[in-house]
C-alpha cells in the first residue's frame, strides 16, 4: 500500500504547487471613455444642506408627508415584484454555495446482496454445470477533481458576482417602486387640489350664473348672457367629474404598489401636504456607486469575466484523485471480515484530444458574452448621467417657470375681480367676464401642473442618483440573504395561518 500512495501523493503535492494558478484574464472594471468631471444642468446649482435624509435612505421623507411615509413602508411589506427580486436573490445565493461545494471532496456509499445463477459449458466434455451465488459487497467511495487550473474559482468568481448583481437588481427594483409610489402619491395629492380648484369654481361660476338671471329678469342683459352663465358653469362641473377618473386609476395604481387589492384600498382626499424637496447632493463619480441598476450591469460584466476563465480552462487536463474501500463476500456471514476487504487509491489524469472546435466555440461565447456585458454597463452609465441632466434641467427650468407663472396668476386673479366689478356696473359685457374667469382657472391649473412637474421631477433626481442606497451593501452578502430568507419564511408562515 505505501507504494501504491506515492503516486497519489506525488500528483496531490503537484495539484498544490500549481493550485494558485487560474486561466483567464483578471477582472478590472470597464472604465468610460468620457466622465464628466461635473454635471453640466447641476454646476450653478446649489443642494441643499443637510445630506442626512440621502445618507440614511429614507429619501422620501424629503417631501415631509407622513402619509407617503407610511405608504412607502408597506412596499417592503407587500410589493410582489420585490418579492420576486428577493426570491431570485436568495437562488443566486443558493448558486453560490453549490459552486463552492466544488473545492470539497464527494464522497459516496454503496451496499448490496445479490444472488444470481451462472451457467457454463465444458468444451471438451460437451457437458454443462450451473450453481447459485450469493453477493455481498458495501463500499465507500471518494473523489476530488483538483482545481490545477482555477476553473473552480472561476466558477465561484461569476456566481458571487452574480449573486452582488441580484442584490442590486433588488435594491433597484426597491428604489422603482418607492419612486412608482411617490410620483403616484404627489400627482393623486395634485388632483385633490385641482379637484378643490373645479369645486371652488363652481361655486364662483354658480354665483354667476344667478347674477346674470338676476340681471335678466330685471331687463338690464340680454338672454345670451344667462346662457353663456350656463355654459360655463356646466362645463366646469363636467372638468369636475373628468378629474375623478384620473384620481381613481392613481389611486388602483398605488394599491397595487402596496400589495392590495383595489377593492380594499382608498386614500381620502387630502390638501397637498408635500413641499419641494432640496435636491439631493451628488456627482458623477458618487453616480457609478449609487446606482443599483448601473451596480448590477458592473457586476455582470465582472461575472463574464469570471465565465472566459472557466471555458479556458477546458483546455487542460483534468486531475482526479480518487479512493475506494469496502468489503465483499459471497456468505452474509463472512460480508464485513478481514478477508473480505477491499480497496483502490489513485490519481486521474483526463484530456480531451479532439472536439472539433467545441472547447474554441465555447471561449468565443463567453468573450462575446462580455463584450455584451460590457456594452450594457457603459450604457447604463450613460443612461444615468442622461437622466440626472434631464431633471437637474427640469428642476431648474421649473423653478423659473414657477414664478413666472406666478405672477401671471396674481394678474388673472386680478383681472377677475376688475371685470365683475365692470360687468355689475354694465360698462363691459358678459363676454369679458367669461373670458377672464377662463383665464384665471387655466392659470390656476398651470399653477398646480407645473408643481406636479417639480414633485416629479424631485423624485426621478433623487432615484436617478440612487436614493439613499450604496453599492458597499454588496460587501454584505450573507446577511442580506439571510434577512431576505427570513422574511420569505415570515411570509409563508402567514400565508398557511390565513389559510387556516
Amino acid at each position: 500500500m505505501p507504494g501504491a500512495l506515492k503516486p497519489a501523493l506525488l500528483a496531490l503535492s503537484l495539484s498544490m504547487l500549481l493550485g494558485a494558478c487560474s486561466v483567464g484574464p483578471d477582472y478590472v472594471r470597464p472604465q468610460m471613455d468620457e466622465s464628466p468631471a461635473a454635471f453640466k444642468e447641476g454646476q450653478d446649482w446649489k443642494p441643499a444642506q443637510p445630506r442626512e435624509l440621502a445618507l440614511n435612505g429614507n429619501w422620501w421623507e424629503m417631501f415631509g408627508d407622513p402619509q407617503l411615509n407610511a405608504l412607502i413602508a408597506q412596499i417592503d411589506i407587500s410589493n410582489q415584484n420585490l418579492a420576486l427580486a428577493e426570491a431570485n436573490f436568495r437562488r443566486a445565493m443558493a448558486l453560490v454555495q453549490g459552486s463552492r461545494a466544488n473545492y470539497s471532496p464527494t464522497l459516496d456509499a454503496t451496499a448490496s446482496a445479490t444472488r444470481s445463477r451462472s451457467s457454463s459449458v465444458s468444451s471438451s466434455s460437451s457437458s454443462s454445470s450451473a450453481g447459485v451465488r450469493n453477493s455481498y459487497s458495501f463500499g465507500l467511495n471518494a473523489a476530488w477533481e483538483v482545481d490545477v487550473w482555477g476553473k473552480v474559482r472561476r466558477d465561484v468568481e461569476a456566481s458571487e458576482a452574480s449573486a452582488q448583481a441580484s442584490a442590486a437588481d433588488l435594491a433597484a427594483a426597491r428604489l422603482s417602486a418607492q419612486a412608482q409610489l411617490a410620483q403616484n402619491y404627489l400627482q393623486l395629492r395634485i388632483l385633490d387640489a385641482q379637484q378643490k380648484l373645479l369645486e371652488d369654481t363652481v361655486e364662483a361660476y354658480q354665483r354667476s350664473y344667478q347674477l346674470t338671471q338676476n340681471q335678466y329678469a330685471a331687463g338690464f342683459v340680454a338672454k345670451s348672457d344667462v346662457i353663456q352663465a350656463q355654459t360655463q358653469l356646466k362645463t366646469a362641473q363636467a372638468q369636475a367629474l373628468d378629474n375623478g377618473v384620473s384620481r381613481a386609476q392613481l389611486e388602483h395604481a398605488i394599491a397595487l404598489l402596496v400589495g392590495k387589492t383595489p377593492s380594499n384600498f382608498s386614500l381620502p382626499k387630502a390638501p397637498l401636504e408635500a413641499a419641494t424637496p432640496p435636491v439631493p447632493n451628488g456627482i458623477p463619480s458618487m453616480l457609478l456607486e449609487r446606482r443599483p441598476d448601473v451596480a448590477a450591469a458592473e457586476r455582470r460584466a465582472a461575472a463574464a469575466n469570471a465565465q472566459i476563465g472557466v471555458a479556458k480552462a477546458a483546455y487542460y487536463p483534468s486531475l482526479t484523485l480518487s479512493a475506494s474501500g469496502g468489503y465483499q463476500s459471497s456468505t452474509f456471514a463472512d460480508w464485513f471480515s478481514l478477508p473480505g476487504r477491499v480497496w483502490s487509491l489513485g490519481p486521474q489524469l483526463a484530456q480531451s484530444i479532439f472536439d472539433g472546435g467545441a472547447k474554441r466555440a465555447l471561449t468565443a461565447q463567453a468573450v462575446a458574452s462580455y463584450d455584451a456585458t460590457v456594452a450594457e454597463y457603459k450604457q447604463a452609465v450613460l443612461t444615468a448621467f442622461q437622466e440626472v441632466e434631464d431633471n437637474l434641467a427640469s428642476l431648474r427650468i421649473l423653478e423659473q417657470e414657477a414664478v413666472v407663472q406666478n405672477e401671471a396668476l396674481q394678474s388673472a386673479r386680478q383681472a377677475v375681480t376688475l371685470v365683475n366689478n365692470q360687468y355689475k356696473a354694465g360698462t363691459v359685457s358678459y363676454v369679458n367676464v367669461i373670458t377672464a374667469q377662463a383665464t384665471a382657472l387655466a392659470s390656476e391649473r398651470s399653477a398646480l401642473d407645473i408643481l406636479n412637474r417639480r414633485m416629479a421631477a424631485s423624485v426621478l433626481l433623487t432615484k436617478a442618483l440612487g436614493g439613499g442606497w450604496s453599492d458597499q451593501n454588496l460587501n454584505e452578502l450573507q446577511p442580506l440573504a439571510k434577512q431576505s430568507e427570513e422574511k420569505a419564511q415570515a411570509e409563508r408562515d402567514a400565508q398557511k395561518r390565513r389559510a387556516q
